[in-house]
């Protein structure tokens, strides 16, 4: 996966803290954001700083991105703030376009800027029109997502959205993110949904949506998969290692897990509402049975497998993606894997046993077979007896 940018970086001080809304970043910032003390706020997808409240401090946590600050206190007026902190005061702000990467200054200071563009009249009428399709929750999370981004993007509400401005926000999105076709295409869907149910305009015209890229996943070899788990020493972090790997689970299939669907006597999980609102069973290993019966006699767990903070609440899924990332920099893995690889490795390791591909379409809960044929291009079964033309010569 290419790694997320944005050239801009908004934050709104209001009531004594300072929010942050968090589209397209790269991992190392939110990183950032989360050492220094910001509180991630999932539903609206922005961090709430409570405990740096000044331009200055933010500058100098992160001093590699421009920043729009936005202070309800302040006068009218624009200060710019470059890289040597010098000041410069304009007495108006012309414009709220957002401009090229060259002219953006890296502090703007301005007043009243604030608004919310998507608000909640439009988060509940594409909302209803979502349900109304018996849509998943995912599918919902994602049409509000993209909606919300082109609206904060453009600076516009959604009567005001034509189609030139999802032409601009795409070639902006494709731009500034390095994004995949398949989130190219996630974003088109979503935008194209709200307006044609919601707004009820046929007038968008004709958006091409872009060929799905052909990239291969990195794939954990078994002794690096072996590492990462043997790096995390919580037993309730290395058992949701253990079981996205030895089952093939997605990350927000783990989460979702519950004690009633571990099926210990039979070695299956059931997989309750899957992508696509699927169900399916899986495949349980003895050596992860009695990790979860250690699991059992050491925490109490509730109804969720692994709960959150609050125990009526499953873990997030962000807090296990950042379980693993912190496993493998404990193991020393330089290759660019998140938790999602671990379902790879499942595959791919499987493939490589000689498991027939069916058996391995239905693990993994794929619809089309050609989704799980990919791992067939990055196992080593059959590539390693191929012998290069090097090695023959000579021979």
């Amino acid at each position: 996966m290419g790694e997320q940018y944005m050239e801009l970086l908004y934050l709104f001080r209001e009531n004594d803290s300072v929010r942050i809304p968090f589209y397209l970043y790269d991992k190392k910032l939110y990183r950032t954001l989360i050492g220094n003390g910001g509180i991630w706020d999932k539903e609206n997808s922005q961090f709430i700083f409570k405990n740096i409240l000044s331009a200055e401090k933010f500058r100098k946590i992160i001093p590699d991105k421009p920043l729009l600050w936005v202070d309800k206190k302040l006068p009218v007026q624009v200060k710019t703030y470059n890289l040597y902190g010098s000041i410069s005061d304009n007495n108006e702000v012309k414009s709220a376009a957002v401009p090229h990467k060259s002219e953006i200054p890296d502090i703007i200071e301005l007043n009243n800027h604030s608004q919310n563009f998507f608000d909640d009249h439009w988060k509940t009428k594409l909302e209803e029109a979502v349900r109304a399709r018996k849509y998943s929750i995912r599918t919902l999370r994602s049409y509000l997502y993209y909606n919300r981004l082109i609206c904060t993007t453009l600076l516009k509400p959604p009567p005001e959205i034509e189609h030139d401005d999802v032409v601009k926000f795409l070639a902006l999105f494709e731009k500034d993110g390095n994004q995949s076709a398949s989130s190219i295409n996630l974003a088109i869907s979503a935008i194209k949904f709200f307006y044609t149910n919601v707004m009820k305009k046929n007038d968008m015209g004709d958006t091409r949506r872009p060929k799905h890229d052909k990239n291969l996943p990195f794939v954990l070899s078994k002794t690096e998969v072996i590492k990462i788990l043997g790096a995390v020493k919580n037993l309730k972090h290395r058992l949701l290692l253990t079981l996205a790997y030895s089952s093939g689970l997605r990350v927000s299939e783990v989460i979702a897990l519950k004690r009633e669907h571990i099926d210990t006597s039979r070695k299956l999980i059931y997989v309750k509402n899957a992508k696509g609102r699927k169900d399916r069973y899986t495949i349980l290993s003895e050596k992860t049975i009695n990790l979860i019966n250690e699991y059992y006699k050491n925490y109490d767990t509730g109804i969720w497998l692994f709960p959150g903070q609050v125990k009526t609440k499953p873990l997030t899924i962000r807090s296990a993606q950042n379980i693993f990332y912190h496993a493998a920099e404990e193991a020393g893995i330089t290759k660019d894997v998140s938790i999602h690889s671990l379902r790879h490795a499942f595959a791919t390791h499987l493939l490589e046993n000689g498991t027939d591909i069916r058996y391995i379409q239905a693990l993994l809960g794929h619809t089309n077979l050609h989704t799980t044929e990919r791992y067939a291009h990055v196992a080593k079964g059959s590539i390693l007896n191929i012998i290069s033309p090097l090695d023959s010569i000579g021979q």
